[in-house]
């Protein structure tokens, strides 16, 4: 049985919910839904640099995956958003839940600039729209806590020669979200799900 990994972080930034760890609750058990012999694991994770991509590593460790996707918020995307690209820069605007605020730092200083993400992106950005829901591929991940996880799970598994895909995506806010910024973009809980399960789908048929 292949085991995919999905990590979503925790609400941040004066939110009291994240549609990212929301929708794990809806993901966890569900690769009867995805395809047999695929089993769905979901961690909740930190917003917090550093002690995010511990709690991914660990889970990796305890798991062996062969694949980990993690899901953040994109506050203001139209759509979700399948990353392409990890960037070796913590360089952040606001305050994450520890009051970290890193600026112009390296997160490995002896590594890369950047990794691919290794989950077939294309793929997954069609199989969304297929579902009926906007999806774009994205080339930057920001420099916030997200792209700090895509880029240190890269690092990891790349690092120590681990057989083990690796994806970021992105989601909208939910709607109860965006009603109080001025009707921001935001996207249901069942298309957000919808589109984290076709996107399971793809990586599963790529182990």
């Amino acid at each position: 049985m292949s085991k995919i990994l999905i990590t979503g972080f925790d609400a941040f930034g004066g939110e009291s919910i994240n549609p990212a760890s929301e929708a794990l609750q809806h993901l966890e058990g569900s690769g009867l839904r995805i395809g047999r012999g695929i089993e769905v694991i979901t961690r909740e994770i930190p917003t917090v640099f550093g002690a995010s991509a511990r709690a991914v590593r660990e889970a990796i460790q305890d798991i062996m995956p062969q694949a980990v996707v993690s899901i953040g918020q994109a506050g203001g995307a139209h759509g979700i958003r399948v990353e392409r690209v990890a960037l070796n820069m913590d360089d952040a605007k606001i305050d994450d839940n520890a009051g970290n605020r890193p600026m112009d730092l390296r997160i490995e200083p002896d590594g890369p600039v950047a990794y691919w993400a290794s989950i077939p992106v294309r793929e997954v950005a069609e199989a969304i729209r297929h579902e009926g829901i906007p999806a774009t591929l994205s080339y930057s991940a920001g420099t916030f806590v997200c792209n700090h996880v895509f880029y240190s799970t890269c690092h990891f598994v790349a690092s120590r020669s681990l057989s083990i895909k690796v994806g970021f995506i992105h989601v909208p806010y939910l709607p109860e979200q965006a009603v109080e910024k001025d009707a921001a973009p935001s996207m249901s809980r069942e298309c957000i799900v919808m589109a984290l399960e076709a996107a399971v789908r793809v990586v599963a048929e790529a182990l």
